[in-house]
């Protein structure tokens, strides 16, 4: 159910592009030591000691990519996590005020310490602390979603 997605080349470009946004962004690096291999790269994402998401820039967006930690709180296999609403993460009566973090995050590039509650697949609710969002953005300027790295409070 939580193995590593598929080699799929689109993934792999936006994979790159979570890591350079957020070293842009941010002045941090996403994951410690980045491997050059890219094999190497792929699974340090997925095995990050944080959960890692991030959606597109559909009208409703869609989560493109959920590392292991995220599919274990979420409930979720990877192929349900990518067919998922990004809204459909946060609680209905949260959903306002993700919409408000979201647009903070269009307007400032990213933004620090964000907290909320989130919901799994089983309705199980849980609170994200520590979590940062920002815009994937390339290095022509061009913007290709949003993506947030959080740890879930015990």
């Amino acid at each position: 159910m939580l193995g590593l997605p598929p080699f799929d080349a689109s993934l792999d470009e936006r994979l790159r592009l979570i890591v350079a946004s957020y070293w842009r962004l941010t002045g941090k690096a996403l994951i410690d030591n980045v491997p050059s291999d890219f094999a190497a790269f792929r699974d340090a994402l997925w095995n990050a000691p944080r959960a890692i998401v991030a959606h597109g820039t559909e009208d409703d967006p869609i989560f493109f990519y959920g590392n292991r930690l995220a599919l274990q709180l979420f409930e979720m296999s990877f192929d349900e996590f990518a067919r998922l609403p990004s809204r459909l993460s946060a609680e209905p009566l949260a959903q306002e005020a993700r919409v408000k973090l979201l647009d903070k995050v269009m307007q400032q590039g990213y933004v620090d310490n964000y907290s909320g509650m989130r919901i799994a697949k089983s309705g199980k609710r849980f609170k994200i602390t520590d979590t940062t969002v920002w815009n994937l953005v390339d290095e022509k300027g061009l913007h290709h979603g949003q993506a947030a790295v959080f740890v879930r409070q015990p």
